[in-house]
């Protein structure tokens, strides 16, 4: 019996579906978004343990663009083209803005993980259909919803009272 060799070339990757690709394209730019707000806070905030959380910001900035390198890069497995320039990201974001003036601590702790959790329901209202197509992405979905809560926890607990 003969069997025909599998030429490289016949093999087909996965591609996302247009779908697929718009809703990995949503997290990206909220996460794209969010990194630039990180950045602001971090540049910004004054007051009270400014140190502790100007470098909690940095440590929070460091993970959402290791995420967003990752879901890109993700996109482009699957054939889809991310799109992360700032027109784009400016247009296309659902997070609210982050004040362009110096901001106190406190403040700056409410604001910033008000804005993380935009994300992470940003992040959530896709994945069950990324899941349906695609439960690869979908489980860098979820490690994106782990970690961000994880990093609003840390910051939001320079404000908690006992």
């Amino acid at each position: 019996m003969i069997t025909a060799r599998r030429n490289e070339t016949d093999v087909q990757p996965f591609q996302a579906s247009a779908e697929l690709a718009a809703n990995l394209q949503r997290v990206l730019v909220e996460l794209i978004e969010l990194q630039l707000q990180g950045k602001q806070a971090h540049w910004n905030v004054v007051g009270t343990n400014f140190r502790d959380l100007h470098l909690q910001l940095d440590e929070l900035v460091d993970y959402i663009r290791e995420a967003s390198d990752t879901v890109a890069e993700r996109m482009r497995a699957l054939e889809a083209v991310p799109d992360g320039r700032t027109d784009t990201v400016a247009v296309s974001t659902t997070l609210p803005k982050f004040p362009a003036y110096e901001v106190n601590t406190a403040e700056a702790v409410d604001l910033i993980t008000g804005h993380i959790g935009a994300a992470v329901d940003t992040v959530r209202s896709v994945r069950d259909a990324v899941d349906t197509e695609d439960p690869t992405s979908a489980d860098i979905l979820h490690d994106v919803i782990a970690n961000l809560e994880k990093q609003a926890w840390l910051i939001k607990m320079e404000n908690r009272k006992v």
